[in-house]
């Protein structure tokens, strides 16, 4: 078995679930794939541990059959983004917060090479928003949510909708969100929008704080392609992917679909959304 394990670098607290699950891969025959920045934060702490790493990159050109994410949601977005479009199933490690996307607790993780042999998990899959103009620098593909807002704080944005070809609305707000179902509970949940299941085909689109009260959030139908132009007082407007922001000319309009390929997430037992949102929110 060929592990590709991302993790978030601040894991002081957790090094010895960490150490004892890379020595199992070892003692197992296993071998990983790693990403170069968890690979030299470990290599300080726990060296002799990494002789399972085979592979340390930056890219995505690598094959697994399988993806660890060891953080918080971040890292899990973070990891979809390494992985990119091979729809490697990934399965999420909580060491951060509210953990919607990981499935596994941090202490169970020496446990998990077994655990993925004996496949007694299910594949749950996440649709993405392909953000195709603008042009990007950085991964062009959203699993949480696309958001455009003010380049400053001094003025509202007023940004004009269309469904394919048809205008729907003029937000005037300081932002607007498109989200994904996986994104529901994430921006879009803050700014009052509704949580959706998963694996629902739709968008979220959410106004943020929305200068009428009739700018309501609308799910639509995620077959369907969206154009947004951006008018402020100001000459340009922020464009933010998953936390990854840019800022453009209020000339450049921003056009997203829905990705050709999906993120796969790993369900273990007992782990299904109902029950993620009981936990996560408190809603006993």
């Amino acid at each position: 078995m060929r592990l590709a394990i991302y993790g978030s670098r601040r894991q002081d607290s957790y090094l010895p679930q960490i150490e004892g699950f890379m020595n199992e891969l070892s003692r197992r025959g296993d071998t990983a794939v790693m990403h170069a920045k968890l690979y030299e934060y470990l290599l300080r702490l726990m060296p002799l541990a990494l002789k399972c790493v085979e592979r340390v990159t930056d890219g995505p050109d690598f094959t697994a059959d399988y993806a660890v994410s060891i953080g918080g949601d971040g890292s899990f977005l973070r990891t979809a983004a390494w992985v990119a479009d091979k729809e490697i199933p990934i399965l999420g490690v909580n060491t951060g917060h509210l953990g919607f996307l990981a499935s596994l607790g941090v202490d169970d993780l020496p446990q998990l090479p077994a655990l993925l042999e004996r496949g007694d998990f299910t594949l749950q899959s996440h649709s993405l928003i392909h953000i195709a103009e603008p042009a990007l620098d950085v991964w062009p593909y959203a699993l949480n949510e696309v958001t455009v807002g003010k380049a400053e704080t001094s003025s509202i944005i007023t940004v004009n909708v269309l469904l394919g070809d048809i205008h729907l609305a003029n937000y005037r707000a300081d932002g607007l969100i498109v989200c994904t179902p996986t994104g529901s509970t994430a921006y879009n949940l803050s700014v009052g929008g509704p949580i959706v299941q998963p694996t629902a085909p739709v968008f979220v689109i959410s106004p943020i704080a929305a200068h009428s009260l009739s700018m309501r959030p609308l799910v639509i139908d995620d077959t369907s392609a969206l154009t947004l132009h951006c008018d402020s007082r100001k000459p340009r407007y922020r464009l933010s992917i998953d936390g990854r922001s840019s800022v453009f000319d209020l000339s450049q309009p921003v056009k997203l679909c829905r990705a050709p390929f999906v993120v796969k997430s790993i369900l273990l037992p007992g782990h299904n959304f109902a029950d993620t949102l009981r936990n996560k929110l408190s809603w006993g």
